[in-house]
């Protein structure tokens, strides 16, 4: 069975199994009712997007996995007193944002990045 990670999920569970979630517009509070809080556990995903990300965001557990599958993106990291730039332009080139770490994302082309986010505690919050 093909799937596609933009409209259906994978959690990664503590044990390592999987648990496949459909994509809708409350997928992020299903996440968290359905798997308490998302402690201990992995969101693979993948989002496409042509513009910038209208939020910051951060996942205070552990790093999250960001990788370019198509156009190109630039991310920035804010380290409190340094911002970190990291350009992805080609496929399969990533980053590893490491927890704790508030980030978001900038780009004006078609874009398609692949996630493996440690989503418990997550926070967002505008630019």
């Amino acid at each position: 069975m093909s799937l596609d990670l933009g409209s259906t999920f994978v959690v990664l569970e503590p044990d390592l199994s999987t648990a496949l979630i459909d994509v809708g517009p409350t997928v992020f509070e299903e996440l968290d009712q359905r798997f308490d809080g998302f402690r201990g556990r992995v969101l693979i995903s993948s989002f496409s997007f042509d513009s910038d990300w209208p939020t910051w965001e951060m996942h205070p557990v552990g790093d999250e996995v960001v990788c370019l599958l198509s156009g190109e993106a630039t991310l920035v990291l804010d380290r409190g007193d340094v911002k970190e730039i990291v350009r992805l332009r080609a496929p399969g080139s990533y980053v590893v944002v490491p927890k704790g770490t508030w980030h978001t994302a900038r780009t004006s082309v078609p874009t398609k990045m692949l996630f493996v986010t440690p989503g418990e505690g997550t926070e967002n919050k505008p630019l």
